[in-house]
């Protein structure tokens, strides 16, 4: 595959540009020989309406979509290994925004060679992961009007405080007691909401609001599926819709934001997506990098696609603190909670809220669907 290789500048400086420039060469032939593969994997066990969505959200050729597929696949393998590999030192994994480089930050530089010869390009940053998440953590008690969220930008090696003005994060950040030179401030960010109407289809809960099926899964011989922990209550019924009527067996929100429903033992269960103009498979659900493209379904907009930007964002509903969101670029309106979001055919996880909407831009959380599974023995059903 031809590449323009970007230069990764991060807040380390020099140091960072000139570890990337060294590291160019190499990585970018392992990098090309492991896509290779994953294109050819790819090749008969990717529908044409995948790729046919990223051509359309990312205005790729048909190659260009496989291409981006292909280095998408090989940043979430090495998503599973590099952090264990570099322990202490690892400072985030991301995809870069043309999709032909990955990226890995580290503390250490001696970690480079090791990283090149897995076909990524290292990054020497000031902060390893594990000092962001701590002080993302220490954010987790304060409670301030106009305080609406934070997330660590591994791209920028920063902790993103967001609030109304810049005098309440500056509150917020003095009220946690985390070193100032760990954040940055998102000033002026919209205040978040969840995602859900009254009245409408795809499923209703209680004859009175809607939501979105996320994906189809099992607990043992019982079907249902998973959806946001805000649509409804343990106990609420599923009443009408396009969704199989069911009970919610279990929902958690605030604090996380999933839910499951289970549905007739009769009901039947589709291991796919609805794109609205035709389906998506689900093959698995792994978990895709920071930079990633993922498209979400929702009963209200539809099919939408975008990036993934960054990992364990909490949001502050006004319902309460969310913690362990994914944040996206993905558009999303009322009546879309619940819904799913996918990379390639890797189930990713339930749209939550989010700010904006799908004529302006804006930006949309999504529940992993990990948790959700793990925490109530479900099994995802998968092609």
């Amino acid at each position: 595959m031809n590449r323009q290789r970007a230069l990764a500048v991060t807040a380390a400086g020099a140091i960072a540009t000139a570890l990337s420039l060294a590291a160019a060469p190499a990585s970018a032939e392992i990098l090309d020989a492991k896509a290779e593969a994953a294109r050819d994997d790819l090749h008969g066990n990717v529908s044409q309406g995948v790729i046919d969505g990223l051509q359309d959200a990312f205005g790729l050729t048909e190659a260009e979509a496989y291409d981006r597929l292909a280095v998408e696949d090989v940043a979430a393998d090495l998503l599973e290994e590099v952090p264990a590999d570099l322990d202490e030192s690892y400072a985030g994994l991301w995809v870069s925004e043309d999709a032909d480089e990955i990226f890995v930050a580290t503390t250490d530089a001696s970690d480079s060679t090791g990283l090149r010869a897995e076909g990524a390009t290292p990054v020497l940053v000031a902060h390893d992961l594990a000092t962001l998440e701590d002080a993302a953590s220490a954010l987790s008690a304060v409670t301030i009007d106009g305080y609406y969220g934070n997330y660590i930008d591994v791209v920028a090696n920063t902790l993103v405080v967001e609030a109304a003005d810049a005098a309440t994060a500056a509150d917020v950040i003095e009220a946690a007691g985390i070193d100032p030179a760990l954040a940055t401030v998102d000033a002026g960010a919209e205040a978040p909401q969840t995602y859900f109407v009254r009245g409408g289809d795809a499923y209703n809960i209680e004859n009175s609001w809607r939501c979105s099926v996320g994906f189809s899964v099992r607990q043992g011989s019982t079907p249902g599926f998973v959806t946001a922990g805000h649509c409804g209550a343990a106990g609420d019924s599923v009443t009408g819709g396009e969704a199989a009527p069911g009970t919610f067996r279990n929902s958690v929100f605030p604090s996380a934001d999933r839910a499951w429903v289970a549905v007739g033992s009769g009901e039947a269960l589709y291991d796919d997506v609805n794109m609205y103009s035709g389906t998506r498979d689900v093959a698995n659900a792994n978990v895709a990098a920071v930079g990633s493209s993922v498209c979400r379904s929702g009963s209200t907009t539809g099919w939408h696609c975008g990036t993934i930007q960054a990992f364990n964002q909490t949001v502050r509903y006004a319902e309460g603190a969310v913690y362990g969101m994914t944040r996206t670029s993905v558009c999303a309106e009322p009546g879309d909670s619940g819904g799913s979001f996918i990379t390639g055919n890797s189930a990713q996880g339930m749209t939550s809220g989010g700010s904006g909407n799908c004529r302006t831009g804006g930006t949309t959380y999504f529940q992993p669907i990990g948790p959700a599974l793990s925490a109530w023995g479900l099994t995802l059903v998968t092609t």
